[in-house]
């Protein structure tokens, strides 16, 4: 039989300058997906996905409709190539794209839908007031006291429960610093602040939430032609309702990455492919469960390597 395939599609900080070019250059439906991205925005976000420059990529209303066009432009080769999922999942930002490849989402509309959500981020939090870090090998039943002590009236709270030795922590920028120094003091491994222009999934991405719920409501959503675990109760789900229900929940919720990794493979999924830029979901994956197969598909180089693993 064959084993059970899921792509998995990477959220923000997986973006560099040169994502995707090679991808437009070998491959005619890659080089498709572009042209519609730049087409359905009007600019070249094509350019500035294969050459930069580097501080206007980061920008968050820039970085969330580039990181899609690059996962769906992997999608469409995997597609051409015969290599289609029995699940799909995303990070974040990635749950787009992951519905764009579940057929829920047209991708001209995802586009449109994550430069707003990356503007609406921004601008929920004003630059200097919010801030996120990341803490590594905290022991798991330490988490809820050191938030409970830093917060001091200000909002920290898990922002990605990433794996059994990462989790992010996201909220106004005093309570955050003072969860780092904390979570070191209970036995973190290293506890880091992230370099995010806003602190995302706490509550303090209501404001975001409440402005992206309307462009929700006016965008198409299709039932999804195979399942999707999503981030906000990290369980399966097949509805269009449910797709458009989940991406608005997602805003101020954690991502539950490590249990959504666990419910597809008690579905029995075998192969993971990290569908677009990078590798950050490849390693948590390892960091998840070592016995896992994870593969990636990001470049055009990647392909041979792919078939071998399959």
């Amino acid at each position: 039989m064959k084993p059970k395939i899921a792509f998995l599609f990477p959220g923000q900080g997986s973006q560099f300058a040169g994502m995707g070019k090679s991808l437009a250059g070998a491959f005619a439906c890659a080089r498709a997906v572009f042209e519609e991205a730049d087409e359905a925005l009007g600019f070249a976000l094509s350019r500035l996905c294969f050459e930069g420059p580097e501080e206007e990529l980061k920008l968050t209303e820039n970085t969330q409709p580039a990181l899609v066009a690059v996962s769906a432009a992997a999608a469409a080769v995997l597609r051409q190539e015969g290599v289609q999922p029995d699940y799909v999942a995303g990070h974040s930002l990635g749950e787009y794209s992951a519905l764009v490849a579940a057929g829920s989402l047209a991708f001209a509309d995802a586009v449109r839908l994550v430069r707003r959500r990356g503007r609406y981020m921004q601008e929920a939090v004003p630059p200097g007031v919010g801030a996120m870090a990341a803490l590594l090998r905290l022991p798991e039943d330490k988490l809820a006291g050191v938030l409970a002590e830093a917060a001091q009236g200000e909002v920290v709270s898990a922002a990605n429960l990433n794996s059994p030795d990462q989790l992010v922590i996201a909220g106004h920028a005093g309570a955050v610093a003072r969860a780092v120094e904390l979570a070191k003091a209970a036995g973190a491994r290293r506890a880091v602040p992230l370099p995010v222009s806003a602190p995302f999934h706490c509550s303090l991405m209501r404001p975001a939430q409440e402005r992206l719920a309307a462009d929700l409501e006016a965008t198409a959503f299709a039932d999804l032609a195979c399942p999707l675990v999503n981030n906000w109760q990290a369980r399966e789900i097949r509805t269009g309702a449910e797709a458009r229900q989940g991406l608005y929940e997602q805003v101020p919720n954690p991502v539950r990455w490590a249990e959504s990794m666990r419910c597809l493979a008690a579905q029995g999924v075998e192969r993971f492919i990290e569908v677009g830029p990078g590798g950050v979901l490849t390693g948590l994956l390892r960091n998840i469960d070592g016995g896992w197969k994870g593969l990636k598909f990001g470049e055009a180089g990647d392909l041979e390597k792919l078939r071998e693993g399959l």
